[in-house]
């Protein structure tokens, strides 16, 4: 049996191994006490760093804030990966630096360029500073009139002295008539229902009128709801100084009280006038007083006795208002006859005027005279 040789173990070198030589083995263990003894673990990141979340929040009453705030605050990451060529730099570096230590080891860290204070806010608007300071007020008020009823307007309630002079204009020939379109039917028990009446037009009823034989003229009812508007929105009424009476074909008389306001679209001013002429008055929801009534005929009854008459007719002589109505006496008030159909003669009020004037030479509408009209007397009477 031979004898087996046996190799020497060799021994495995390390950092600390003695055989590296004295000067660069201190200066090792010196970087590495220093690091140890200056660099700290980066914290760990937060969705909003402590020092910026009260500045985060004023930002966010901001509508701007978004918007602004990236274009404002610009980030920069700085990383240094050149680590081993920085490792003696940070030997001789001083302490008192750990974010530029941490740096050097590559640490990511944010630097914010904005160092101006708190940026300021947009105030808010000055609806939503009302809002604001009366939090109890609604933003969507209940209507004051939800159902739509005629309402009474702002006309002085002093009364028109006896003295005074006032203009009284009557449309007449006015197409107002209730026509039966249809029936409810039956209802329970065999009775009837109610029946449906609607103001007679050549818009929605030409098969009716074709029917009847009569002309598609003689239902024009928007005539007389232009002429009450131009009337009633005028400031001669707003002073006071208007009483209006409209006298149908069908020889019913109606007194329009100056405080009514007419309904703007068509529509409800025919259901307005429907309810009239089968309920003979309405009455408005701020009181007991009648809007619109029918009266007795025949309309000189209801005009004072010191009334000047007068009748527009287009075969009459030409005026100009501002000259002609100076020339009427001061003591008598006005009252103006005007033909509110489409066509037709104008001979409805021969019996009872003084005087039949025209005041154009063009053919004007029923509403452009009765503008005319109150534009000359608001001049004449000092009413702006």
């Amino acid at each position: 049996m031979s004898a087996v040789s046996e190799l020497p173990l060799r021994r495995r070198r390390h950092s600390g191994s003695t055989t590296a030589p004295a000067p660069i083995r201190a200066s090792l263990l010196k970087a590495q006490q220093d690091d140890e003894a200056t660099i700290m673990p980066p914290p760990r990141p937060k969705s909003t760093p402590v020092d910026e979340r009260p500045q985060r929040r004023r930002r966010s009453g901001s509508p701007e804030s978004d918007s602004e705030g990236s274009d404002k605050e610009t980030s920069t990451m700085q990383v240094d990966n050149d680590l081993p060529s920085q490792q003696t730099q940070q030997s001789s570096s001083s302490p008192s630096h750990p974010q530029e230590s941490s740096q050097k080891r590559g640490v990511i860290t944010l630097k914010s360029d904005n160092s101006s204070p708190e940026r300021p806010t947009r105030p808010l608007p000055a609806k939503a500073r009302k809002m604001a300071g009366n939090p109890s007020s609604n933003p969507m008020p209940l209507p004051a009139n939800p159902s739509m009823l005629p309402v009474q307007a702002h006309v002085p309630r002093g009364g028109v002295a006896s003295t005074q002079r006032r203009l009284f204009v009557i449309l007449e020939q006015a197409c107002l008539e209730a026509y039966r379109v249809s029936s409810g039917g039956k209802g329970k028990g065999g009775r009837e229902g109610d029946v449906k009446y609607t103001l007679l037009n050549c818009d929605d009823h030409q098969g009716i009128l074709a029917k009847t034989g009569r002309d598609i003229a003689d239902a024009r009812p928007d005539i007389t709801h232009q002429c009450l508007l131009t009337l009633l929105d005028s400031p001669l009424n707003k002073a006071g100084l208007l009483q209006v009476y409209i006298h149908t074909t069908k020889g019913v008389l109606i007194e329009v009280n100056p405080h009514v306001r007419i309904p703007r679209t068509f529509k409800r001013f025919s259901g307005l006038m429907v309810q009239l002429l089968h309920k003979l008055s309405i009455r408005g929801v701020n009181g007991p007083e009648k809007l619109l009534k029918v009266i007795k005929n025949p309309v000189s009854d209801h005009l004072p006795v010191n009334t000047m008459k007068l009748t527009l007719s287009g075969d009459a002589p030409t005026v100009r208002l501002s000259r002609y109505l100076p020339t009427l006496p001061e003591t008598h008030s006005i009252a103006v006859f005007v033909g509110a159909m489409a066509r037709g003669r104008d001979d409805f009020a021969d019996h009872v005027v003084d005087q039949k004037i025209s005041i154009s030479d063009y053919p004007l509408s029923a509403s452009v005279a009765c503008g005319k009209l109150c534009c000359g007397l608001e001049e004449l009477w000092d009413i702006v």
